[in-house]
C-alpha cells in the first residue's frame, strides 16, 4: 500500500490533507479515486490508514480509518556522520542508510575532504538531501523521516559526541577492535525497553588522519575496523549501520 509523509499540521482529528507533489502522485501517477486506501504518516511516528474521499487540483483529502502501530523504527537510534564525499555519493549514503534504518545524518568536513564545499548552495543541497530521505523512508515503509543536518566542521562534530551513548569511528587502519567487539557488549548492556543513541563516523575518500583519530578517541569515540577489506566511503556507513542493527535484533540478529 502506498505511503505518504505529510506535515503534522495537515493532520486533523478525522481526516488528513495531502498537498504538493504527493497529491499529484496520488492523482496522476497512482490514478487514485475515492475509496482507495493509503498510509499516511507525519514523519514523527504517527501513522494512520486513510481512505481517499476528495481529489482536487489543489490537494487530496482522506478520511482517517485507524491509527496504526509504529513498528518500523529501530529501538537503537543510529545516526550517520559522513565526511562529505565527491559527486552524488552523499545522496547514495542518505538513500540507502535511510532504507536500512538510520535516524539522522550529520555531514561534516574533515582534513582530507576532497569536495569543495560551497556554503552558498547549502540551502538547496539540504533540501535535495531531505527530499531523498523522505522518498527513501516512504519506500521503506518507515514512520519517521531521518533528519539531515547542516554540514559541520570537524571540531564541532567532536563536540556532538557527548550527545551519544556510543560513538563508533570507522577507521581502515584499525587492526585491533572490530565493530562487533564494541557493539555486542554495548547492546548486551541495554534493557529490553531502553532506547539509546549511536553515532557512526565515516571519513572521506582519503580516510582520517592519525591526528583526527586521536582527537576523536579523546572526545569519546571508539575506533573500529569493518573487517579485512577496505570499503568505499559511501559503503562504510551502510555496512556499519547494518551490523549494528543486526546485533540489536532489527535485522534478524539475537
Amino acid at each position: 500500500m502506498q505511503r505518504y509523509f505529510i506535515p503534522p499540521e495537515q493532520f486533523g482529528e478525522q481526516q488528513v490533507q495531502v498537498t504538493g507533489e504527493d497529491a499529484r502522485h496520488i492523482t496522476k501517477v497512482m490514478r487514485g479515486k475515492p475509496g482507495d486506501k493509503v498510509i499516511v504518516s507525519d514523519g514523527q511516528g504517527r501513522v494512520v490508514l486513510a481512505e481517499l474521499s476528495l481529489l482536487e487540483p489543489e490537494g487530496v483529502t482522506a478520511v482517517i480509518l485507524e491509527t496504526m502501530e509504529d513498528t518500523s523504527e529501530p529501538r537503537v537510534k543510529v545516526d550517520i556522520a559522513q565526511s562529505l564525499p565527491k559527486g552524488d555519493k552523499m545522496e547514495t549514503v542518505i538513500q540507502k542508510c535511510t532504507e536500512i534504518g538510520a535516524a539522522a545524518f550529520v555531514p561534516f568536513l574533515s582534513e582530507r575532504t576532497i569536495v569543495q564545499y560551497d556554503e552558498r548552495k547549502e540551502e538547496k543541497r539540504i533540501a535535495r538531501w531531505s527530499k531523498i530521505a523522505k522518498e527513501a523512508a516512504e519506500q521503506a515503509h518507515r514512520s519517521r523521516i531521518p533528519d539531515v543536518e547542516q554540514p559541520v566542521k570537524w571540531k564541532r562534530l567532536l563536540e556532538l559526541f557527548d550527545g551519544y551513548d556510543l560513538v563508533c569511528m570507522c577507521y581502515e587502519k584499525e587492526l585491533g577492535e572490530q565493530l562487533r567487539d564494541i557493539v555486542q557488549p554495548f547492546v548486551g548492556s541495554l534493557g529490553p525497553e531502553v532506547s539509546s543513541r549511536v553515532l557512526v563516523v565515516v571519513g572521506p575518500e582519503g580516510g582520517f588522519t592519525e591526528e583526527e583519530v586521536a582527537e576523536a578517541e579523546a572526545a569519546g569515540a571508539k575506533s573500529v575496523g569493518l573487517g579485512r577489506r577496505i570499503l568505499r566511503t559511501e559503503t562504510a556507513g551502510m555496512a556499519a549501520l547494518t551490523c549494528i542493527l543486526y546485533e540489536t535484533g532489527e535485522m534478524g540478529g539475537v
